[in-house]
């Protein structure tokens, strides 16, 4: 790999893991399009690495206020502050933490292909813009109970399989839950923290494990630039998303969807 291809791989991750458009959907492109090899288990973590700093760098205040309040209810075993939200965000990670370790292999295996991407990008995109449409805006994040958690959860889970964008169903579950579109996206943004260190940390053990050389400038260079560009995203997303709403998202995804029927599928 490159210099050029680490920051173009880099900047489809940060610019993607975020918005509900699918990460995946856009990195199979470089590689039928340009012919690039995979970019390797080491550059998946760096970069993976480089959007977690992102999205905790946005939202350090409520990182600390969730970790500080947690940890005193834990000690004090009483809810503390905005520690019932933080338990709730354990509750809805668990779901997709325990899909990806039954399922993992299976979908590296039978999933990954273009016409499964192509499927999943194009209704879920569908279902993101049902959710946006029929949204009731009657729920807050204080307004969060166990079941709104675990239904959010399980659809973090469904978005092992490629395609789906785990920002865009759990933002689309969130809204057709009553949530309003930033308190939606909030709640999305805080799931994708421990979801992307445990996929870190999951790759890291695999990276060890392996013995294949490693190329630290473009590692260093892939994490830069998924972390700025993450970081750039995620504010843009949340100063723009009560005005624009998920509909240029939904066209997007329908166009992306035929692209990659196009140029990906035989």
């Amino acid at each position: 790999m490159d210099p050029i291809q680490a920051i173009i791989l880099a900047l489809i991750q940060g610019l993607t893991e975020f918005l509900p458009i699918s990460s995946s959907g856009h990195l199979i492109l470089p590689q039928t399009l340009l012919g690039w090899q995979d970019q390797g288990l080491a550059f998946d973590v760096a970069v993976h690495i480089g959007s977690l700093v992102a999205v905790i760098g946005y939202f350090r205040r409520d990182v600390v206020s969730l970790l500080g309040n947690w940890s005193s209810s834990v000690i004090q075993r009483r809810e503390v502050g905005d520690s019932r939200l933080a338990w709730l965000v354990i509750l809805a990670t668990m779901p997709a933490v325990l899909a990806g370790l039954l399922f993992n292999d299976v979908i590296e295996q039978h999933l990954r292909s273009a016409a499964v991407l192509a499927t999943t990008t194009l209704v879920f995109g569908l279902l993101l813009g049902l959710g946006d449409y029929s949204r009731r805006e009657n729920r807050t994040l204080t307004d969060i109970g166990i079941g709104i958690a675990l239904l959010v959860g399980l659809a973090q889970a469904i978005a092992l399989v490629p395609g789906t964008s785990r920002s865009g169903i759990t933002i689309t579950a969130a809204l057709l839950l009553g949530l309003g579109r930033a308190d939606a996206a909030r709640f999305s943004f805080l799931l994708s923290m421990p979801i992307i260190a445990a996929a870190g940390c999951y790759k890291l053990l695999e990276l060890l494990q392996s013995s294949g050389p490693v190329e630290w400038g473009n590692l260093a260079l892939g994490f830069a630039v998924s972390a700025l560009s993450a970081y750039l995203c995620i504010a843009a997303f949340m100063q723009w998303i009560e005005r624009v709403g998920m509909m240029p998202f939904v066209i997007y995804r329908i166009v992306l969807a035929a692209v990659i029927v196009m140029v990906a599928m035989p």
